[in-house]
């Protein structure tokens, strides 16, 4: 009887192909030939689930977006059961955005991944869809976020839409200023350096948000 495949379970193995050889080489080098060598398959075989390289590099920028949203998302859900202004909100806060940052091998990996499909997506217009899903995503966490720390702060006065965009992007820019340092320079960026800047910037916006 011939053995059977399971669909899933195979594409999932070919994803994971693209991510060792993005976050070894680069996006360059995830050619289907190169993904099945690193697969262990032939051609053939990873054609039989993707038709093509791009519908390939497509489904597995979806698959990284989704990992990284969805531990954002159970960060975030925990977090909406603690009192803003709180040690423990406070804490909770630092927590999610360590999701977005390389600190253990797995989020490294997925990070690494991340941002070179996000830099790739500006070459190759079949990535845009993903690139834009994956901003909108986690711009939307990263807003509730600041306007949580910022009504904690200050709860006479809320902040006005447009400096709310303008600070949640002002964190965007950092998580991915953070993320690039610690991937390239591990040594200096380390877990607990990125986790002082983070306090850093959120003791700026709160006290920003305090102070007008």
């Amino acid at each position: 009887m011939p053995k059977f495949v399971d669909a899933a379970l195979r594409r999932q193995e070919v994803v994971e192909a693209v991510f060792r050889i993005v976050a070894a080489d680069g996006l360059e080098r995830a050619s289907l030939r190169e993904v099945a060598d690193e697969a262990e398959l032939a051609v053939g075989s990873v054609r039989h689930y993707f038709a093509s390289s791009d519908e390939l590099l497509t489904h597995s920028f979806g698959v990284v977006v989704d990992r990284i949203v969805s531990r954002l998302t159970a960060a975030d859900e925990r977090l909406a059961e603690v009192r803003p202004g709180t040690p423990e909100h406070h804490q909770g806060v630092l927590t999610l955005l360590g999701e977005f940052l390389p600190l253990d091998e797995e989020r490294a990996v997925d990070a690494c991944v991340w941002m070179a499909f996000k830099n790739a997506a500006r070459t190759k217009p079949f990535l845009a869809p993903e690139a834009d899903r994956s901003h909108r995503a986690v711009a939307a966490i990263v807003g509730r976020l600041v306007m949580e720390v910022a009504s904690a702060a200050n709860t006479d006065a809320a902040m006005d839409q447009q400096r709310l965009v303008t600070e949640a992007e002002r964190l965007l820019a950092t998580l991915d200023g953070l993320t690039m340092h610690a991937l390239l320079q591990p040594e200096w960026m380390t877990a607990q350096m990125c986790t002082d800047v983070l306090e850093s910037h959120l003791t700026g916006l709160g006290s920003y948000a305090g102070g007008h």
